[in-house]
């Protein structure tokens, strides 16, 4: 069972680094979730701890989450989530080299409820969303290539998706076409990075979570 890593807790929320394989919020099919770690360890100072669950990930990603202490903090990110003013980056591992260094890319989306995925498809329709990311390659190793990527919309399981639409599924990811094994229920994609700045704030704030400490993510160019 893995444990709670925190990156940063203050009177207001927590900051975890999720391992790839939990499910990020309580569920009845569930023993153990992150929002079960986070209860668990806010319980050892409070009784009755205030959890409140401001965004996910999906089960096989790793990476940064952020949890409310108070219900005016979760509405307070609800709100910089909703209006998107809060950058995501993200860390992916592909097998493939990709076509361009650096790319925007646009696409149609629609989620496929019975597959539990979601598929690029050609054109607008009355079921599609748009979705668009950039991605840049910042490191190679025996395994692949690692890119950074930055999706500038929120759609279900947007990046694994777009990336494996251009030929570049995310290692481990069979759901979207890699062919190449990585650990079990984990993808080699991680949350790396989220800034946002409040209304009451001059500086942007900036939290980073490490990267998994596995072979695949040995990278000279990374400072983790």
């Amino acid at each position: 069972m893995s444990k709670l890593e925190i990156v940063h807790e203050n009177n207001d929320y927590i900051v975890v680094n999720k391992s790839a394989g939990l499910i990020s919020e309580k569920s009845p099919y569930e023993s153990n979730t992150v929002e079960d770690q986070v209860y668990q360890h806010l319980l050892k100072k409070k009784p009755k701890p205030y959890v409140g669950v401001i965004h996910r990930l999906d089960r096989v990603t790793s990476g940064i989450l952020i949890f409310a202490k108070k219900k005016s903090i979760l509405v307070e990110f609800n709100e910089l989530f909703s209006s998107r003013k809060v950058q995501k980056t993200y860390l992916a591992i592909v097998k493939n080299k990709p076509q361009k260094d650096k790319d925007n890319l646009t696409n149609f989306l629609v989620k496929n409820t019975l597959e539990k995925r979601a598929d690029i498809v050609q054109s607008k329709s009355k079921d599609s969303q748009s979705c668009m990311l950039s991605y840049e390659v910042i490191g190679k190793n025996e395994f692949g290539y690692l890119l950074e990527v930055k999706p500038k919309t929120g759609r279900f399981h947007q990046i694994r998706a777009q990336l494996a639409h251009i030929g570049l599924p995310i290692i481990g990811d069979d759901k979207y076409g890699s062919d190449q094994s990585y650990f079990p229920l984990s993808v080699c994609l991680h949350a790396y990075k989220l800034s946002y700045q409040t209304s009451g704030s001059k500086e942007p704030i900036t939290l980073e979570a490490k990267a998994p400490k596995n072979a695949f993510w040995k990278f000279q160019s990374l400072s983790t």
